[in-house]
């Protein structure tokens, strides 16, 4: 980072004390995706982790910024920052709040692919990046909106049932579904109607970013032509 030094100087605190600070956040990322199995970690945890002992203004957004240069430099992962969407049928009403967990981070390998299957892909877990994949397809051929009844039928054709709590690759078919939710892929939405409440699976901000949206774009061309 250009003329660093000057840059945190304006804060009054030492190079130590800021390079601490940017590995506290850099770990923190680390640990909790990994504990979290991807799941966003939201902006004011890192900046609790920065104002606990330090209470300059701007100082959480230069230390994050820091962060996010070496984990690119040094890691090889991009910590992109996600803004939580709101179900569709919710937008108008919360259009204006303002939530202070609204932001959040993700990582994502920006390594050569075939360094990211050797040293960072987790054979145990590949069967869950499939899983997603076809969900969010799913869910994006319906129009990025679908009633949960009939997602589920769709799985059902895939002999994917929401009863089935020890499937030999995914394990609980229904805890499976449901941390596509927690890692913000999809959203859930109990939307209420003459007949009664309709539970709907919307795509979340994850699935709409831009690499993602791209790769399953591509993906349905793919399989359009080769069924045409």
């Amino acid at each position: 980072m250009a003329n660093n030094v000057e840059d945190f100087s304006q804060f009054g605190i030492s190079k130590e004390e800021k390079d601490k600070l940017v590995g506290e956040v850099i770990r923190y990322m680390l640990f909790k995706t990994h504990q979290n199995s991807g799941c966003p970690v939201k902006r004011d945890e890192l900046t609790q982790l920065i104002t606990k002992n330090y209470h300059q203004r701007n100082l959480p957004t230069f230390v994050i910024n820091e962060a996010k240069d070496k984990l690119s430099a040094v890691f090889g992962y991009e910590m992109r920052l996600l803004s939580r969407s709101v179900p569709s049928s919710k937008a108008q009403t919360r259009a204006s709040q303002s939530g202070a967990d609204a932001k959040s981070y993700i990582l994502i390998s920006h390594l050569p692919s075939d360094l990211y299957e050797k040293y960072v892909v987790d054979a145990n877990t590949a069967y869950m990046s499939g899983f997603t994949f076809v969900i969010i397809s799913i869910v994006h051929l319906a129009g990025g909106k679908i009633p949960e009844e009939s997602l589920w039928s769709q799985l059902n054709r895939m002999s994917l049932s929401d009863s089935e709590a020890n499937h030999p690759a995914l394990g609980n078919i229904k805890q499976a579904l449901e941390l596509l939710v927690q890692q913000r892929y999809l959203q859930k939405d109990k939307v209420h109607g003459p007949e009664g409440n309709t539970v709907y699976y919307e795509l979340a901000e994850r699935a709409s970013d831009g690499p993602i949206y791209d790769k399953v774009k591509e993906y349905i061309s793919q399989i359009m032509r080769e069924t045409s």
